[in-house]
């Protein structure tokens, strides 16, 4: 059947066939651009969610002319296996000591950067076996402030990821919220003496209960999940370096309007 007899079967003009042909290709080539654009936003950041994809993405597309909603977004990351499904892992990285602190966090307001820190370790995986990163994090700007990647769960990378978070800070940190879990490296005579020195309060949720540091252990999650970490590395400290940087830089979170952790905690300390 020709081009002819199939349109006037169809009861529609060769023009309008055409016009929706033309269509159709307009289409899979905006999609094919939209894509191009997903793909090279995951190369440094693997696990991006289609959210924060489509917030930093669309005004790229938009720019060249292309409509796409949200739905119609994720309905495009659907047909192209594109989407993230949730991983989920766990270890045991802290034990608790005998001693352990109020809860600080449950009175406070936290307003702006360098009021509280979250704490907490995490294992990740190499091709010599377990090292385990210790990391401080800003609760107001979710900035990763310190960290440090040790062979043990000893005292020492805890110690060191809290020196640099206090060098990072570069101001006098009197009356800061240090909270953790009941992990003995945090209550440790060294920890424990640091803290007082700086005047910085210690503080620690429930035994037992994660919603206590869910901000801490949500950076540990992002970072291991997120930037693959939870892969096999020759060099896990640099990519533990890139994977922080892109995290503190370039990565959007909800919970910040679309902005950064650096973006935000700049944006306070640079105006007072």
């Amino acid at each position: 059947m020709t081009m002819d007899q199939l349109c006037e079967w169809y009861q529609i003009s060769r023009q309008a066939h055409y016009q929706m042909k033309r269509r159709q290709q307009q289409r899979q080539q905006q999609e094919e651009v939209v894509l191009a654009l997903v793909r090279h936003k995951r190369q440094p950041h693997k696990r991006m969610g289609g959210r924060k994809l489509f917030h930093q993405l669309q005004p790229i597309w938009a720019s060249q002319g292309i409509q796409l909603g949200r739905d119609q977004f994720f309905e495009l990351l659907g047909r192209h296996k594109l989407l993230i499904q949730p991983k989920k892992r766990a270890t045991r990285t802290t034990w608790a000591g005998k001693w352990h602190y109020e809860n600080l966090l449950t009175e406070a307001t936290i307003s702006q950067p360098n009021q509280a820190w979250v704490n907490d370790i995490t294992y990740i995986a190499t091709e010599a076996g377990f090292v385990y990163l210790a990391l401080v994090t800003d609760l107001h700007s979710r900035r990763i402030m310190g960290f440090d990647l040790s062979n043990s769960l000893c005292l020492e990378g805890a110690l060191r990821a809290l020196q640099m978070a206090i060098k990072q800070a570069d101001q006098p940190l009197e009356g800061l919220i240090h909270h953790s879990d009941h992990g003995v490296q945090y209550i440790s005579e060294p920890y424990q003496d640091l803290l007082n020195h700086h005047e910085i309060r210690p503080s620690m949720g429930q035994i037992g209960n994660c919603y206590d540091n869910a901000v801490a252990e949500r950076v540990n999650g992002i970072l291991k999940l997120e930037y693959g970490l939870d892969e096999l590395f020759v060099n896990q400290q640099q990519a533990l370096i890139e994977a922080i940087w892109l995290y503190n830089h370039d990565r959007p979170h909800l919970s910040l309007a679309y902005q950064t952790p650096v973006q935000v905690y700049e944006q306070f300390t640079y105006s007072h």
